[in-house]
Parts: C-alpha cells; structure tokens; sequence
C-alpha cells in the first residue's frame, strides 16, 4: 500500500535551543520512500547524520519564539509482515557481528534480571525455541498488560512494566524485548508510523532475530499488521528518542497522520 504519513510539532523556545531528531524513514526490508518534505518556520540551517543503528538524524538550533517542524513521507509499504512459525532460534555462536549487542541489557530492558528470565521461562514453557518463543511472549503481553496512557513514564522499564501489568506501545515493546533477551533471542525496538492505529500517534514495536532474519512483533495488536513505515532501530527508547533537546523548551501540540493513497493531512 502507498502511505503518506507525517507529523507536525509547534513549539515554544526559549532560548536558542540544540536538538537532534529522528522524523526521516528511508528505504529498506519493507518500504521504498517515493517522495518527502521536511519543513521548519522559521527556517533554519539542518546537518544530518547516520548513527550507530543506520537511523537518519538531524540536527539543528531551534531559535527563540515559536517554531513549527513538519515532516510527510510518501512511502510504498508492505501489506503483510513476515511470519514463520517454527522457524528455529539462532544460537549464539551463529549470530552476526552487528547483532550480538541486542542481545545484551540496556538502559529500559534489564534482560538480565531474574524476575525476567523467571517470567519468560514460564511463557514459553513448552514452547520449540525460535520464532514460537518469540510469539508466545507478543501474545501474553497482548493478553495480560493492559493498555493505558498516563500509566508510564520516560523511567519505566520493561520490568516496571512486568510489575505494573499496564503501559502503552513503548512498555509493551520494552517488556517484550526483556524477555526475548533473557532467552538469547536478541531483540531491537523499531519506532515509527502504523497505518489505521488508534489512537493514531507515533508507534513502538520490536524484532526478533530468528534463523537469520529479522521478524515483526507488535504485542499492542491482537494479529500480524503491515503497512508500517520504520523511522528508527535501536535497543530501547534511549536510541531511538524522535527528539533530543538541550535547552528550554516547550511542545505545545503535536499531530500524527497516516493516510493511504496519498491523501494528505490538512
């Protein structure tokens, strides 16, 4: 399916503000981008760079007063997302270079806490490791969290979110990468545009690497959904953040669109 897909932030600086933001998707495993804009007023001068993850940033000072972003991508998606029951696990010792570190705890997923490992052997007890395990989890985080805002904060780990039984796309993927980890799937956070999510918002998932390739899970939907458009991969919240600021500044509104056959947004 064709998408377009974008976000506009309004903002009041203070003072001369640094940021650095993740809001440009760029061609890969299940989308071309046909066309873009990327809009400031007041224009200012934009550098870009590649980070660690092959995730596109910008950075740029926002000046003093009112300030406006708008981005819009039209991108040719995916209508199905992968899936492979029964496909085995990659053990270690197999695994890719650039891969091993999502197998590893990070900042919001303590994969290596053993209430975690305790939780996810009890989830796949029974279960073939591989694909299966990886399910199992999506679909007992899709059952036993509730989904709710104002529930987490930007501290909230994926074993807050175990504790609590309640968060929103970002703990659902945090608690379902712990858990992968804890049983050597490794696991990354993708962040970006689901097409028909309601509420529609900027949206949080992850992957699984599994016999060599990277599948979709999403333990907010209760079935596979494609049509989505990655903007950033990382290992959790902290790598794939769609703004950094370094000063005082404000938010007032934010507004998120996905709409098909390239009707824009007004």
């Amino acid at each position: 399916m064709k998408l377009t897909a974008g976000c506009e932030l309004q903002f009041d600086v203070q003072d001369d503000t640094p940021l650095m933001l993740m809001l440009r998707p760029r061609s890969g495993a299940g989308q071309w981008i046909i066309s873009e804009t990327y809009e400031m007023e007041p224009e200012v001068p934009v550098t870009e760079f590649t980070d660690l993850y092959g995730n596109l940033c910008q950075r740029l000072i926002a000046p003093t007063g009112k300030f406006r972003i708008r981005t819009q991508a039209v991108v040719q998606t995916d209508d199905l997302i992968a899936t492979d029951p029964g496909a085995p696990l990659t053990i270690v010792q197999d695994l890719p270079d650039d891969v091993l570190h999502f197998l590893l705890p990070s900042r919001y997923c303590p994969s290596d806490y053993l209430v975690i490992s305790n939780e996810a052997a009890r989830i796949v007890a029974g279960v073939a490791p591989g694909y299966d395990q990886a399910e199992a989890i999506r679909a007992w985080i899709n059952t036993n969290i509730r989904y709710e805002y104002g529930t987490s904060d930007s501290t909230t780990s994926g074993a807050d979110t175990l504790y609590n039984k309640v968060g929103v796309c970002r703990d659902f993927t945090h608690l379902g990468i712990s858990l992968c980890r804890s049983l050597s799937i490794p696991a990354r956070m993708v962040v970006g545009y689901l097409h028909e999510l309601k509420p529609m918002d900027l949206h949080a998932w992850f992957e699984a690497y599994i016999n060599g390739i990277w599948y979709t899970f999403d333990a907010t939907q209760t079935e596979p959904k494609g049509n989505r458009i990655t903007v950033a991969y990382g290992r959790d919240a902290a790598d794939v953040a769609f703004m950094t600021q370094f000063g005082p500044m404000t938010m007032n509104t934010m507004e998120v669109w996905v709409d098909a056959d390239e009707t824009v947004a007004t």
